[in-house]
């Protein structure tokens, strides 16, 4: 195989890593927001959330633990593994082709 279709498949690879770690990034903002109680009303702690809500619809009441503190940490966190755990098996998999 040629340097130039390695080198490729690794700026794939390298990008699949980083939209993840964003990802895991946002879900981890929230959850921190959440729990140091940051006011809802900023414009950035509502981005936050929007975009962690979005990214853990799937995750989000999956749990259903009797504090809103555990549930939050659980769902949001459950979908920040998944995506830095299924994104770098992505990406390393895309750097070694």
């Amino acid at each position: 195989m040629s340097p130039r279709y390695r080198t490729g498949s690794n700026s794939a690879g390298t990008a699949v890593a980083v939209i993840a770690d964003i990802m895991a990034v946002i879900l981890g903002l929230w959850i921190l927001m959440y729990l140091l109680d940051a006011n809802r009303a900023n414009d950035l702690v509502q981005f936050v959330h929007d975009a962690a809500n979005w990214l853990a619809g799937w995750s989000r009441d999956l749990f259903t633990f009797d504090e809103d503190w555990a549930r939050v940490v659980a769902g949001y966190g459950l979908a920040a593994v998944v995506y830095l755990f299924v994104g770098h098996a992505i990406a390393n998999r895309l750097h070694r082709h």
